[in-house]
């Protein structure tokens, strides 16, 4: 797969586009404080470029992909996150999502699921085979049905399109995994042209196991750290399998886990992968023309909690 670091001999006029591209992000998606005061990019495709935004939300996740009048929403964030959500697809000039996924249901992914569902129009709703019995669970299912959809239950290898994009499943590859919900997670890879963008919910090392094992194509320029960075996802072999060439960690800075552990920036850091973190930069932005991504900041430096910020 051709990646973002073997651009020699690509159309300049391209290349100049994405520098542009990239100028105009840095400057309409700054890093700041409250999501609600971020004024969006609304203008910026012209629908010749795919856009990957991981929102910062906190200790959660929610990332936003366009492409061209297309857009997908994956997740959005805990409970108190569905209103700042909204005002950023608001921004965004989107009032319509083809696909909205709720990867797991677990608070912090689908806790402003709800408000989504209810503020949009909505094509499909994705939600794994799989419940919990809670009151954010609830919300999001009777938003569902006072919006009389139906919830799609994907299984790994569909695919579907976004726009120009392709969009493939590519997990749970099992009907079961017990009671650990994070290895229900919805995940899917998203390719547009030569470059090629993975999300994998919350999937832990069983679930990565069992992609790993599918066959599935895996190979990714952009991973979205599972788990938020979590030790228990991100094993090596499934790294190896992915090949990225950037990771962008999606958590809540300080939080009580400990999100991104420091076995896997290790990991990160022997495989030479440079990373990206919300928690540290603000929502990330990365813009494809199908054969260089460009994002709206440097990758971070990489830093391990508990050390002091540029060792």
């Amino acid at each position: 797969m051709a990646r973002g670091r073997r651009g020699k001999g690509k159309n300049q006029a391209k290349r100049f586009l994405l520098a542009v591209i990239a100028l105009v992000l840095a400057a309409v998606y700054p890093v700041q404080e409250q999501l609600t005061k971020e004024t969006g990019g609304a203008g910026v495709s012209d629908g010749s470029t795919l856009e990957v935004h991981y929102l910062d939300i906190g200790q959660g996740d929610c990332t936003l992909i366009r492409q061209g009048s297309h857009a997908m929403l994956i997740d959005a964030g805990n409970n108190s996150k569905g209103t700042q959500v909204q005002a950023y697809l608001e921004n965004q000039g989107i009032d319509h999502l083809d696909y909205v996924i709720g990867t797991h249901p677990d608070a912090d992914h689908i806790g402003g699921l709800d408000v989504i569902i209810y503020k949009f129009d909505c094509d499909e709703v994705w939600m794994p085979d799989y419940s919990k019995d809670t009151r954010t669970y609830d919300d999001v299912i009777q938003a569902v049905k006072a919006k009389d959809y139906q919830i799609t239950h994907p299984k790994a290898g569909d695919e579907y399109a976004l726009g120009e994009a392709r969009v493939t499943v590519v997990c749970p590859v099992k009907d079961s995994y017990g009671s650990n919900a994070n290895d229900y997670s919805i995940g899917v890879r998203v390719q547009f042209g030569e470059n090629s963008f993975l999300f994998t919910g919350d999937a832990e090392e069983h679930s990565e196991e069992d992609m790993t094992a599918s066959g599935e194509n895996l190979n990714a320029d952009v991973y979205k750290a599972a788990h938020h960075g979590s030790r228990t996802a991100n094993t090596e072999d499934f790294l190896k399998a992915v090949d990225p060439q950037y990771v962008v960690f999606s958590c809540g800075e300080g939080n009580t886990y400990g999100h991104p552990h420091a076995e896997v920036l290790n990991r990160l850091r022997e495989m030479g992968i440079q990373i990206f973190r919300t928690d540290d930069q603000g929502t990330i932005v990365a813009v494809s023309d199908g054969q260089t991504i460009v994002f709206n900041a440097s990758p971070s430096d990489n830093w391990t909690p508990g050390e002091p910020k540029g060792k």
